[in-house]
């Protein structure tokens, strides 16, 4: 599938746009309450990123038009910025960031809540999460790629959600986007053995209802097909010989 093995020189570099990505993320999420537009956080996202000495991989990507992924309540994933879509109290909205710095991409995304939501937004966020690490947690030299998205979709079930498949994570690294395709649901013990410098996010894309979508006529936007919550957390993720190392870790307080 000619995925790329990094090393070396080329992990110390995923490493840096990892954490810039990370930190713009953790910058933005800070930031947000009632009341901001999506369109100021792609502004935010494009000030940041340039501070750190990066660029926004995504601006321009196959032509979408914003420099970050802004995905509110039913919106599962790709949403664009709009000046006229502001965040309102129990809104949950994702931030995806994605970094280039030094010609190597970082990739990272969270859910957030703002200000009080119902218990149903608060579980599917949870959930959401948990998933994601979930899916980390298998994640070794030997492992079978199938072995993420069975982590992922067996808890999604034990708490009631689903888990949207159309969608996944992806190998990163010189490219945005590369091999090999990470599906969210999968069985165990199935598709491609990881190895030892493989690099990959693990994204999965939460519902609380069923797992259907549908796509808007912006060609971009993808919302739940029956109006439920989705929510989404992304780590880019380093595969070593003791495990994986987060190539997005979360920056310390104060930090970002």
């Amino acid at each position: 599938m000619g995925i790329p093995l990094m090393k070396g020189v080329e992990i110390e570099r995923l490493r840096l746009a990892g954490q810039a990505a990370a930190g713009t993320l953790a910058h933005v999420g800070a930031r947000l309450t009632p009341g901001i537009t999506t369109a100021e956080i792609d502004q935010w996202v494009r000030e940041d990123t340039a501070r750190r000495g990066g660029t926004p991989s995504q601006l321009g990507y196959k032509g979408f038009p914003a420099a970050v992924c802004t995905s509110r309540n039913h919106v599962v994933c790709h949403g664009i910025p709009r000046a006229d879509e502001r965040l309102m109290p129990g809104d949950i909205v994702n931030v995806d960031v994605t970094t280039c710095l030094g010609g190597f991409h970082g990739d990272t995304s969270a859910t957030f809540l703002i200000g009080e939501v119902s218990p149903e937004a608060r579980h599917v966020v949870d959930v959401a999460r948990r998933c994601r690490d979930a899916g980390i947690a298998v994640v070794r030299h030997g492992a079978k790629l199938g072995d993420i998205g069975a982590a992922i979709e067996e808890l999604a079930r034990q708490e009631g959600c689903s888990v949207v498949a159309e969608f996944g994570g992806h190998g990163i690294g010189h490219q945005m986007h590369g091999p090999p395709h990470v599906s969210h649901v999968g069985r165990r013990g199935t598709g491609i053995t990881l190895r030892s410098g493989m690099v990959l996010t693990i994204e999965p894309m939460v519902n609380l209802g069923r797992p259907d979508i549908r796509v808007l006529p912006d060609g971009w936007t993808v919302l739940t097909a029956d109006g439920s919550l989705s929510a989404q957390f992304e780590h880019t993720i380093l595969v070593t010989r003791e495990g994986h190392e987060l190539l997005t870790p979360p920056p310390p307080p104060g930090g970002c």
